[in-house]
């Protein structure tokens, strides 16, 4: 299995690298009020999907430490509990 999950990984290295080198070209980004940023296409691919990722990863960051609040909450609730005498 270990094996499988190398040759996954180096066969999709393989691939991106194959992609990275046939998308060499410089292509403009054009921004609003006249700014532009010039870049080979390969780093702005990357870039907008690091850019996508922080984004999701910061949105979801507002449910995780509510869910872990509410988490600690009911572990303390349940030490509480079972601290208590039984009546």
């Amino acid at each position: 299995m270990k094996y499988l999950i190398w040759f996954l990984r180096v066969l999709l290295f393989l691939v991106l690298l194959g992609f990275a080198i046939k998308n060499t070209d410089p292509v403009a980004v054009r921004f609003y009020l006249g700014g532009e940023w010039e870049a080979p296409l390969v780093f702005v691919l990357l870039v907008a999907f690091v850019v996508g990722a922080a984004a999701g990863i910061a949105a979801s960051l507002g449910v995780v430490f509510r869910k872990r609040r509410e988490m600690a909450g009911l572990r303390k609730e349940l030490r509480a509990r079972s601290t208590e005498q039984p009546r």
